[in-house]
């Protein structure tokens, strides 16, 4: 063997299924977290270990929310810095480059989500770098800010039926209702680089940083900067970087400035209420479910919209009020009134939700009218969620009328499929002062519609007016300023051309009084946060393509330009936008012929299985990913929709040659939560892997798990019964992925999810006969399942419910201890509440709950809080009782 040779020979498991090397070494994260937002850098180092030339391509993530700020490219010992054009320009100055024998790279954007960075003509045994950096505002997770970094462009279903021809290099062919599904669906494969991380928090206070998805490393710094890193030296690219900064309570603000002498400043104020007060009850809410059962909902939108139903139904809290409202060519209601929220309404509401069906024309004016007319108590909480496709063309007088008879009521609107109204979904959300949520054909709806529906019942203050006083601020971003919500970062961008020192006064309504923030503003004269000038500049970009969705014709058009414009002068991407680098070449460095493309693999998410074992006598893959439950398009799968790996397992021979098929099995459900779930419902054991369905304890309607949306699917995949259907015995949970994998344990198939639907309207849970000890147990042994499993109140999808849990738990716990008595088991219970509650606010009402004992179990509980050993031993003392 030659020394060529010998060096270009690589593991399998660094080659993709065609059988070449991966360009991709590794990736780096790096940047700087600063009041209420960040800016960060993503290096993604490639080397071409071929004898030719080679374009390489990788598909991956950033937050749906970020602005594209920067991209440069170093190769050869120099640093090419990007531009920004409009995205045909863009893609046809990357590509005369390339196949001129250039060196050239292309950032495009597929979704909000998902990017491709195209990299042509890396040459032999050469490195290159790409840079991408980005601006991003933080979220809040219980008073503290949240940095949330995708890794990697999960598997998802592909529906429909295949059209169109590709344009990408994924692995699943375009459809008629994913046109784009090559360009979003890269190959899954066992891969080698990882992932570094190093970033600084200077958040102009003492915090404290900590992370549910990786261990740390934090080195304090001058001031109160704070460096992150992984405690390892790389993390792999299969779950999302979680970041937490937890600071002081009360309301948090800051200033930030970027401005050299004598030109023109920009400035960041970010403002975090903390708008909880213990001693008031929560406001009461009520709340009027709108579901479009039109027939352009036929198929998965339907199916997706009882789901997200049922989710937002088991976030309501005993005292709030609801309705459901079901309209297509006429509309039908739960009730003709609205019925407070209770275990009987709950389960009479399933019983609604699951007799949908999809039929009709659209009359939508009537049903939210009827909405409107239900929300007639001016004192209490009032929202509209509306789940549609929003295909009508009397749009505008919809929206008028809405907004004309429902003062004070917010609209929440969820437009789902791939042909939304824009303008219906985002007017009634915008001039309601509630949220606009799209949810296209492969994304998971959990997530988002539990994330906008506890921000839509949130403490806000509404009606915001922002004034300065004492200095001159202008060009801001947004224009009108948002409501104040609790716990959510609020933020405002501008610019200034005097420094100075003034005030910013926030002044509107929370619970109907009167409401005034002030916060001190220091515009500094010298000032380098490099990251500013960006952030005000995406603001604007996110705002104007916000407008422009509501606009058709020539407006459209020129608000297009406006945005490129914008965009091409300070340096943002937007979805017009796209941003290329050239290195142009000569002499040997120059390429003669077009490159073979290289598309990088991507590793399954964590949790995900890689057996590549296939079903004996079948033929079939066995492939967790056909069938994603909580996901649109979880419907029967066609196989010309299906993953490449999944249409080679089918082929004669069962794979592409040199390369063995790649199965992926989600996680089985913890056996412990299969126990739980199985004593839930007055079974005495829980069934091995393969028995027959478990029949619920009660007829309750079963959107979550069986149907077209899990069992073709499953068949296909397994061969046998639906997965959802089944309760397997577990494997080892021993690294669940954080937040949970689809289709796992934590899907609303999987055991978690199965375990949350037992949950009472209450928030506990119970089995056998319904006492007081009997509930504290059933729910005590439900959230160390949680803790199993990753899921905390936090969980994006869960958190809202096992937070629930907790506050109720608290409550009978107290209750139990006045009573006297059942001290092992009171503790025990509040360990397993304390090992799953996230924030400051449900950990001091454990707290709270502890310090009122005087026994000296729980006595002795209150000194172990911070242990976690100790919480666990009382724990599995419980269990085993």
């Amino acid at each position: 063997m030659n020394p060529t040779t010998a060096a270009l020979k690589l593991p399998s498991c660094l080659r993709s299924s065609e059988g070449h090397p991966v360009p991709l070494l590794g990736v780096s994260l790096s940047g700087e977290v600063l009041g209420g937002a960040a800016r960060l850098v993503v290096r993604q180092r490639y080397r071409n270990e071929e004898r030719k030339p080679i374009e390489a391509i990788y598909t991956f993530p950033l937050p749906s929310d970020a602005t594209i700020a920067g991209f440069a490219m170093e190769c050869a010992g120099r640093r090419l810095e990007g531009e920004v054009k409009e995205r045909e320009e863009a893609f046809l100055a990357y590509d005369e480059a390339v196949a001129t024998g250039h060196g050239a790279a292309l950032l495009d954007e597929e979704r909000p989500n998902v990017f491709t960075a195209s990299v042509g003509n890396l040459l032999p045994g050469e490195e290159t770098v790409v840079e991408v950096a980005f601006v991003q505002a933080l979220r809040v997770d219980d008073g503290a800010l949240r940095l949330m970094i995708p890794t990697l462009v999960a598997p998802r279903y592909i529906p429909g039926a295949p059209r169109g021809d590709r344009t990408a290099h994924g692995a699943a062919a375009p459809t008629d209702l994913v046109p784009d599904a090559d360009r979003i669906s890269p190959e899954i494969a066992r891969v080698d680089y990882g992932i570094s991380l190093d970033v600084v928090f200077d958040l102009g206070r003492d915090v404290a940083i900590e992370s549910p998805s990786h261990a740390l490393a934090v080195r304090r710094e001058a001031g109160y900067r704070q460096r992150v890193s992984f405690r390892s030296d790389e993390a792999a690219l299969d779950r999302d970087i979680v970041l937490l900064a937890a600071g002081a309570p009360g309301v948090q603000a800051g200033v930030v400035c970027d401005r050299r002498p004598g030109q023109e400043g920009t400035f960041a104020i970010t403002v975090v209420p903390d708008l909880f007060d213990g001693r008031r009850a929560p406001a009461r809410r009520d709340v009027v479910f709108v579901v479009d059962v039109s027939g352009s909902m036929q198929g998965e939108s339907i199916e997706q919209a009882k789901r997200a139903l049922r989710l937002c139904l088991r976030h309501l809290a005993e005292g709030d009020r609801f309705g459901v409202i079901a309209f297509s060519s006429d509309f039908q209601a739960l009730s003709p009134a609205l019925v407070p929220f209770t275990q009987g309404t709950l389960e009479r509401a399933d019983g609604f939700v699951a007799g949908l069906e999809a039929d009709g024309g659209t009359e939508m004016m009537q049903p939210l009218v009827a909405a409107v007319e239900m929300l007639d108590d001016a004192g209490r909480d009032r929202v509209i969620v509306l789940l549609t496709d929003g295909q009508v063309g009397n749009e505008a007088a919809i929206v008028d009328r809405v907004v004309g008879l429902g003062e004070g009521v917010r609209v929440y609107t969820f437009g789902i499929g791939t042909n939304v109204s824009d303008l219906l979904v985002y007017e009634l959300a915008r001039r309601t002062e509630g949220a606009a949520e799209f949810i296209h054909p492969g994304e998971r709806i959990d997530e988002k519609v539990t994330a906008q529906f506890a921000r839509s019942t949130a403490a806000r203050v509404a009606g915001i007016e922002a004034r300065f006083e004492g200095v001159d601020a202008g060009e801001l971003a947004p224009t009108e300023p948002p409501a104040l919500v609790d716990g959510e970062p609020w933020v405002l961008y501008g610019r200034y051309g005097a420094p100075g020192m003034g005030r910013l006064h926030l002044r509107g309504k929370l619970r109907g009084e009167a409401f005034h923030c002030e916060v001190p503003v220091e515009l500094a004269a010298e000032a380098s946060r490099p990251a500013l000038p960006a952030l005000w500049a995406g603001a604007r970009v996110r705002e104007l393509e916000a407008s422009e969705r509501a606009l058709s014709g020539k407006r459209a058009e020129a608000m297009r330009k406006r945005i490129v414009n914008l965009a091409v002068r300070h340096g943002v991407a937007s979805r017009h936008a796209s941003f290329v680098v050239i290195e142009r070449r000569t002499g040997d460095r120059r390429v003669h012929g077009q490159p073979e493309a290289r598309p990088v693999p991507v590793s399954a998410p964590a949790g995900w299985g890689m057996s590549g074992q296939r079903r004996a006598g079948r033929g079939v893959t066995t492939m967790g990913v056909v069938s994603r439950a909580g996901s649109i398009g979880a419907a029967p799968m066609s196989i010309g929709a299906a993953p490449r790996a999944l249409r080679a397992a089918m082929a004669p021979g069962g794979g592409s040659k040199g390369a063995s098929p790649v199965a992926f099995s989600p996680p089985q459900p913890a056996g412990v939560v299969g126990r739980i779930v199985a004593r839930l419902r007055g079974a005495d054991a829980e069934p091995a892997t393969g028995a027959a369905p478990m029949a619920p304890a009660s007829p309750a309607p079963q959107a979550w798990s069986t149907g077209a949306a899990a069992s073709s699917a499953d068949t296909l995949a397994t061969g046998g019964p639906a997965a959802s259907q089944r309760w397997p015995e577990a494997g080892p949970a021993s690294a669940p992925a954080p937040g949970g994998a689809p289709g796992g344990p934590m899907s609303p198939a999987g055991g978690v999810g199965r375990m949350f639907e037992e949950q009472r309207a209450s928030g506990l849970w119970e089995r056998g006969e319904a006492t007081d000890r009997g509930r504290l147990t059933s729910t005590a042994l439900c959230l160390s399942a949680c803790h199993e499993q990753g899921v905390d109140s936090a969980h994006p999808v869960y958190g809202a419910q096992v937070a629930k849990a907790i506050e109720a738990l608290c409550a009978l716990a107290t209750s139990l201890l006045q009573g006297g008595g059942a001290d092992d088991e009171v503790a025990a219970a509040l360990a397993a509440a304390y090992l799953v509650a996230s924030g400051r606010r449900l950990r001091a009402r454990i707290q709270e709950a502890a310090a009122s004992a005087t026994s000296e179990a729980v006595r002795a509980l209150a000194g172990e809080l911070g242990d976690a050993g100790a919480l666990k031993r009382r724990v599995e003392a419980l269990r085993g009782a």
